[in-house]
């Protein structure tokens, strides 16, 4: 069983991905990427995977040690659940990252493989993400130098 909802964790996030992925710019997307309830479904699969293995989770958490970490992911409800909070936060991490893309007019050819990445590697996708939103933002954000020049020099213009 255990097995089955490791597996089935993906597939619940899969069709936000989709979405985000192969129809950017729909409304259904956009309003899809807008809320944070996509998660809830894998999350409450998370739920069901760590309640057997809650004190196996408290003692890795509430005192990390490598080795209570490695003895949660031993057990195959921690690996899953482990599993189930990395796809819950990188579904999280990739609608933030579709939504800044399309307020900052990213090229969906651009977004979709980052998106991709997102789901694969996140932490890449994120370094990746952050500076060509910094670039992004500051040429979309740059003032208008003619509306800053001084008034004698712009009747001259």
């Amino acid at each position: 069983m255990t097995g089955f909802l490791f597996e089935l964790t993906f597939f619940l996030a899969a069709p936000v991905w989709l979405l985000m992925i192969f129809a950017p710019g729909r409304s259904i997307t956009d309003r899809v990427a807008a809320s944070p309830l996509t998660v809830l479904p894998v999350l409450a699969l998370y739920l069901v995977l760590v309640a057997p293995v809650l004190p196996e989770l408290w003692t890795a958490v509430s005192s990390p040690d490598i080795d209570a970490f490695r003895d949660l992911t031993v057990l195959a409800n921690g690996a899953s659940a482990v599993w189930a909070q990395i796809i819950a936060w990188d579904l999280l991490l990739g609608q933030w990252i579709y939504r800044e893309g399309r307020r900052l007019g990213l090229s969906p050819f651009l977004m979709g493989p980052l998106l991709v990445l997102t789901i694969l590697l996140s932490p890449f996708a994120l370094l990746l993400f952050l500076p060509i939103r910094a670039a992004r933002r500051s040429r979309t954000e740059r003032p208008d130098r003619s509306a800053s020049a001084h008034p004698a020099q712009t009747a001259r213009l």
